[in-house]
C-alpha cells in the first residue's frame, strides 16, 4: 500500500492535470505543480479557498470572475460550492486555458478537485455551455441575498434525510428576522433589503462548508446541518443569532440593530422533507412566543 500511495504522489507531481484535496474548513492541504501553477500558490502554502480567490481577483490572476462585487460573488459561490458529493463544471483562467474541472466531497467535508485543460478542443459552443451554467447557477441563487435559494437548499433537505434512514444525523434550522414588517413600515423596503443581505452576510460567514444556508423567502431563512446532533446544532444557530446582535447595517441610521430567533428540529428516521421543516416552524414559532431573539428546539 505504501508503495501504491508513493506511486500516486509522483504520478500526481509529474502529470499536466490539475490536483487539489481541501478540507472541511476549505484550507488547501494538497496541491500537485500543476494546480499551484495556474493559481499561483507557493510550494509550502495551504491558503483557504476564499482567501486564495480574494488574492488573485486583486491581481487579475487565475480563475475569471465576472463580478463588480467580487463579496457578493464569493457568497453565492460558497453557497453551493462543496454542497453536494460531485460536480462538474467549465471554468476559464484569466491566462486563457479553459478547464473542466470536477469536485467530489466526502461526508466529513473533505473535497478532491481535479480540472483537465480542455482548450485545444472546439470552441464552438462554449458560450451556450457558459449560458447554461449561468442558468443553473440562476435557478439556485436567492437573486436579492446571493446565497442558496429554497429549490437548491430542500434538494439538500432530502439529502439529509436519506442519510438520516441509514442511521445518519442531522438538522434543520429555520430563521425568521424578528419584527420585520415593522422595519418595512417604518424605514421602507430599501432598508428591509438591506437588512435581508446583511442577515445573509453574517450568518453565511459563520456556515460550514458541509452545511447549507438559504433564503426559502420574505425574511425566513433555512440552515442544513447534515451529520449534527441537537445540541451541536442549538449552539451553532446561538451563536449565529449573537452575531446579528451586534450588527448596525444601516449607515444613516447607526443606531439600528435587529434580532432573529430560530427553531431546530433533528431528523428522525421516518421523516419526511415538510415533517422535519413543521416541526422546525414550530419551535420557531415557540421561539418566538417565549420573547424573540433566541432558539428553541422541537
Amino acid at each position: 500500500m505504501d508503495e501504491i500511495s508513493e506511486q500516486l504522489l509522483q504520478l500526481f507531481a509529474t502529470t499536466a492535470t490539475l490536483i487539489a484535496i481541501y478540507d472541511a474548513d476549505d484550507r488547501l492541504r494538497y496541491a500537485n505543480a500543476a494546480f499551484r501553477s495556474a493559481y499561483f500558490i507557493e510550494p509550502a502554502e495551504t491558503p483557504v479557498w476564499p482567501d486564495l480567490m480574494r488574492r488573485n481577483f486583486g491581481l487579475r490572476r487565475g480563475t475569471v470572475i465576472h463580478a463588480e462585487n467580487f463579496a457578493e460573488w464569493l457568497r453565492s459561490t460558497q453557497s453551493r460550492r462543496g454542497k453536494i458529493g460531485y460536480r462538474a463544471f467549465e471554468t476559464d483562467l484569466v491566462d486563457g486555458r479553459w478547464f473542466w474541472m470536477t469536485e467530489t466531497v466526502q461526508k466529513n467535508g473533505w473535497m478532491l478537485c481535479i480540472a483537465s485543460d480542455i482548450t485545444s478542443l472546439r470552441a464552438r459552443g462554449r458560450h451556450v455551455r457558459q449560458d447554461r451554467d449561468q442558468a443553473i447557477k440562476d435557478a439556485q441563487t436567492d437573486e436579492l441575498t446571493g446565497v442558496a435559494n429554497r429549490r437548491f437548499v430542500m434538494a439538500r433537505v432530502e439529502d439529509m434525510l436519506i442519510a438520516a434512514q441509514h442511521g445518519g444525523e442531522g438538522c434543520l434550522a429555520l430563521f425568521d428576522i424578528d419584527n420585520f414588517k415593522y422595519i418595512n413600515d417604518r424605514l421602507g423596503h430599501h432598508a428591509g433589503d438591506i437588512v435581508l443581505r446583511d442577515f445573509a452576510h453574517r450568518i453565511h460567514q459563520s456556515v460550514r462548508r458541509t452545511d447549507c444556508f438559504g433564503r426559502v423567502g420574505g425574511e425566513e431563512f433555512i440552515l442544513v446541518m447534515p451529520g449534527t446532533g441537537s445540541e451541536e446544532a442549538i449552539a451553532i444557530v446561538e451563536r449565529m443569532l449573537s452575531v446579528i446582535r451586534f450588527s448596525r447595517p444601516l449607515p444613516d441610521s447607526p443606531d439600528f440593530s435587529y434580532t432573529c430567533s430560530a427553531g431546530v428540529a433533528a431528523c428522525l428516521p421516518t421523516d419526511s422533507a415538510s415533517d422535519l421543516y413543521r416541526r422546525a416552524d414550530q419551535a420557531l414559532y415557540e421561539a418566538k412566543l417565549s420573547g424573540r431573539d433566541r432558539v428553541r428546539a422541537a
